[in-house]
């Protein structure tokens, strides 16, 4: 099955994908995943579901803030990938989940704003108050040789991202890129450094 073959729908409260899921999504099919156990951060409409699905991790738990998006997700598992072990998860971060993970992906709201009123977009100040929570939680549900793909907007300050990370014993690289009319988005790849 081909990612671009199935007919992802917009949760009510929630993402649909655009630009930057695609993005994401396609950074998930360079990288083996074949056989990992994989988590979706903020799985919305449930593409990255989809795409770790597709390069047959054995195990995906999805979890996102909104009720919509986990019924959407749930949705998209029964309909394209029944037989699969998937599970769907509301939360907000790493709120109820246990345990480690081979794969993290995470395609956060990076949207700089000074409020955050659209949940699934909005970023806060420089677009990463949900970036540096996400930051301070997932190492230790990193496993040892596991990788975490980060997707962020260069409005963010890239630098100070990576610059963070490497405080936290992390190496970083950019793996892919998409270049729009007012910023850049860049998928990180992140893995412990050592």
């Amino acid at each position: 099955m081909k990612l671009e073959t199935i007919r992802f729908k917009k949760p009510d409260e929630g993402y649909a994908p655009s630009d930057d899921s695609w993005l994401l999504a396609h950074a998930i099919e360079s990288e083996n995943v074949r056989g990992k156990k994989c988590l979706d951060m903020g799985c919305g409409s449930g593409i990255q579901t989809a795409a770790l699905l597709i390069g047959g991790a054995e195990r995906v738990h999805a979890i996102d803030l909104h009720p919509s998006a986990i019924a959407t997700t749930s949705k998209m598992i029964e309909t394209y990938f029944p037989n699969t072990h998937a599970q769907c998860t509301r939360g907000d971060l790493f709120e109820g989940i246990k345990g480690k993970f081979d794969v993290i992906v995470f395609n956060p709201p990076y949207v700089p704003s000074d409020e955050l009123k659209w949940m699934e977009v909005d970023g806060g100040e420089k677009g990463r108050e949900v970036i540096n929570r996400f930051m301070s939680q997932f190492p230790k549900h990193l496993g040892e040789k596991g990788i975490c793909l980060l997707l962020a907007s260069s409005l963010n300050g890239i630098e100070n991202i990576q610059a963070a990370l490497h405080k936290r014993h992390f190496k970083t690289r950019v793996i892919g890129s998409l270049k729009l009319s007012f910023e850049a988005l860049h998928v990180l790849k992140i893995e412990w450094d050592g």
